[in-house]
């Protein structure tokens, strides 16, 4: 499910819900009112023909059900066409510059107008639907209040009934089957609403896969910075059939520096997913500081870890909410020696608002190092007894690599350390290396260790000396 479907299910179904209560519900209880005194004054004006328009009451129910469960579906239809309009649009305007850079403008906006048509017509279909619906009720209503007409002119001519009754009861006859043709729309109402909610439901009732246990098991405090795994095989949900992981095992000790090496789709980031417990292997342990990540409490997991990506994702707020975002209680003073720290302190001080200025969706106002700058200082406060770093530096040049580089170092002091990294420069700080390819270890050992074997590493740092 793409992002814009699931913001769809967010605003626009729960839009929905939000109008039957607001306004259709107060709708059909004036209608109810109605029904129910013109309903009493019929009984007064005339027991016996209002007796026979209750005998109507049953072939009114045949439309709001037949109808009203095809108009409750094609809600559904026509909002998962619509949500997918709205995910498509999404993740066009979210990657405009793409878009742009390869000339699809033109093939996006068809794509789209495909979209929004599929949806418009699934919506016609429904908007015909309750047309029916509401007009069958319509037509039995006033059928029958006619016939019933016919029969109290009857009772006039034969001086049964007054005519200023029967003009009495044309009256309320009238009232009451506007109100109940009324009350048809609202029912229409209530199964689009309906429809909407089960898409909601849907949502709501969605189990993660990765849970808190019933009786979690506490993690040793204070923490030691451990981690291990142990005969871990993973693969990912979409592709079942290709392992990430296979047999892999690792044990990082406290405070030691490990580098995962190896060639891209070796494995390596679905080593900090399993770490982070973003997924659960399918066989195999991953233990934290001894305790089996699966017993114990994911969030309790998570606050032994800072975690700098690749991508470094931001958020469009301010400077400072961005470094707050790794721990909630950092005071300006923490955020700007983070920022120090990280090499992030100067740009952020020349920003028209300094650490209070919005950076606009995704921190785009921000250069790629500027941003993934930004994303250490955020690892930084966190204060974890672990770090994961993934190509931290990979979107810095040489010089801000070897300022940003001496930071890490600074904060690896006395913490775990797991570095994903191709760069010699990275690798070489490390205590220990550990080599990984089709989702298993190869090699082990130190850069100089490593090289003497002449092996996959050996073969990747020869072809990285080449390249410069």
């Amino acid at each position: 499910m793409r992002t814009g479907e699931v913001l769809s299910r967010l605003t626009t179904d729960i839009q929905m819900v939000d109008s039957l209560l607001t306004t259709s519900v107060s709708y059909a209880l004036r209608n109810v009112l109605t029904l129910i005194g013109a309903t009493i004054l019929l009984l007064i004006v005339s027991p016996k023909l209002t007796g026979m328009v209750m005998l109507i009451t049953p072939l009114l129910l045949g439309p709001l059900f037949l109808f009203g469960r095809k108009v409750r579906a094609l809600t559904v239809e026509s909002q998962d066409r619509f949500a997918g309009a709205v995910g498509f649009a999404g993740e066009s305007v979210d990657a405009i510059e793409t878009v742009q850079a390869f000339g699809r403008e033109a093939s996006a906006r068809a794509r789209f107008d495909r979209a929004v048509e599929s949806a418009f017509a699934a919506s016609l279909r429904r908007m015909n639907a309750r047309a029916w619906m509401t007009a069958l009720v319509i037509v039995v209503m006033f059928g029958g209040v006619s016939l019933v007409l016919w029969l109290g002119a009857r009772d006039v001519v034969a001086g049964v009934m007054t005519p200023g009754a029967l003009l009495q009861f044309v009256l309320l006859s009238v009232f009451a089957a506007g109100a109940v043709g009324a009350l048809g729309e609202s029912w229409g109402d209530v199964q689009k609403a309906a429809g909407a909610m089960d898409r909601i439901d849907e949502l709501m009732k969605a189990e993660p896969s990765i849970a808190t246990p019933p009786h979690p098991s506490p993690l040793p405090d204070p923490p030691r910075g451990e981690v291990s795994m142990s005969g871990v095989s993973f693969a990912y949900p979409g592709r079942p059939d290709l392992p990430a992981l296979e047999g892999f095992d690792l044990t990082v000790r406290p405070g030691e520096t490990v580098a995962l090496v190896g060639p891209s789709g070796a494995g390596k980031s679905t080593v900090f997913r399993l770490l982070l417990r973003f997924y659960d292997p399918q066989t195999g342990t991953v233990r934290v500081d001894g305790v089996d990540v699966r017993e114990a409490d994911p969030g309790a997991v998570r606050e032994r870890f800072a975690w700098v990506s690749q991508e470094a994702p931001l958020f469009s707020e301010s400077a400072i909410e961005n470094i707050r975002f790794g721990r909630e209680d950092v005071r300006l003073e923490e955020a700007r020696d983070a920022a120090e720290r990280a090499q992030a302190l100067t740009f952020l001080d020349a920003l028209p608002e300094g650490f209070d200025t919005p950076l606009g969706e995704r921190g785009r106002s921000l250069s790629g190092g500027q941003r993934q700058r930004l994303a250490i200082a955020r690892a930084l406060v966190r204060n974890a007894p672990i770090l994961l770093l993934d190509e931290a530096t990979s979107a810095l040049d040489a010089e801000n690599e070897r300022l940003v580089q001496a930071a890490l170092d600074q904060a690896m002091e006395g913490r775990t350390t797991l570095v994903i990294a191709h760069r010699l420069a990275t690798v070489l700080r490390a205590d220990r290396i550990v080599v990984m390819d089709g989702g298993k270890v190869v090699e082990e050992g130190t850069h100089a260790e490593l090289m003497a074997q002449r092996g996959l590493y050996a073969r990747l740092a020869d072809l990285q000396f080449r390249t410069r």
